[in-house]
């Protein structure tokens, strides 16, 4: 990302009205709509396949605790001796604007390393990035020394913590659109978050509504990616 971030993936879907509800009796008596619905696999499982991503998203945004409940979801991600290497940053309101500008000067100190100067569109490009949505969800690495855990597994446990709680906003109602980019892991946006030398901005999580329409997902053909051995 030199102006702009890049997406994990490149679909964009709203598909906020399969909601995810839970088969207990607790979630159900909680249900919006009054409907004690039990899921079955089959239902759950294609309700995981229409996770998409939607890039410019409004109000309503998700609520301190439904934020809380999605966190609460993210940190049981599969953690090798409990290390817990992650942590989450919300960015809403006018803190949007100090991450705006953080970018920004991630993005000139790139530039002037290259030896060029931004143009005043990417300038205000760069700085509007964080207003796409009404929350920013930030997971950055917490790296913990331990030496049957190494660096690369403590990574991969922050990208688990992402999906989980990317589904969990989506169950909620929420849409959402995973975004890194060049600029995440410049010096000034992990001054911004307080992340060390040895850690990693992994995922700036955009969430809030979206009244789009997005087509379903278009199946993938899962046989070349997979090997059974026995």
């Amino acid at each position: 990302m030199n102006s702009s971030e890049n997406n994990m993936d490149n679909d964009n879907d709203n598909d906020n009205d399969n909601e995810l509800n839970s088969n207990s009796e607790e979630n159900q008596a909680e249900s919006p709509r009054g409907v004690n619905a039990q899921v079955t696999n089959e239902q759950l499982i294609n309700w995981i396949k229409s996770r998409r991503s939607i890039g410019n998203l409004s109000i309503p945004a998700p609520t301190e605790s439904q934020i809380k409940a999605a966190i609460d979801c993210a940190v049981t991600a599969p953690d090798h001796k409990k290390l817990r290497p992650w942590r989450f940053i919300v960015t809403q309101g006018n803190a949007r604007h100090d991450l705006g500008r953080a970018f920004l000067a991630a993005a000139e100190a790139q530039a002037a390393q290259a030896g060029e100067e931004l143009s005043e569109k990417s300038r205000k490009k760069t700085y509007n990035m964080p207003l796409r949505a009404p929350v920013i969800i930030t997971v950055v690495t917490h790296m913990q020394v331990h030496k049957k855990v190494p660096p690369f597994e403590q990574m991969l446990s922050a990208g688990a913590a992402v999906q989980n709680l990317i589904l969990a906003l989506q169950a909620q109602g929420f849409s959402t659109v995973w975004r890194t980019g060049l600029l995440a892991n410049e010096p000034a946006v992990k001054a911004y978050f307080g992340v060390g030398a040895d850690d990693y901005v992994t995922a700036f999580v955009y969430t809030g509504s979206s009244p789009c329409d997005m087509p379903t997902r278009k199946p993938i053909d899962i046989e070349p990616l997979l090997r059974f051995e026995s």
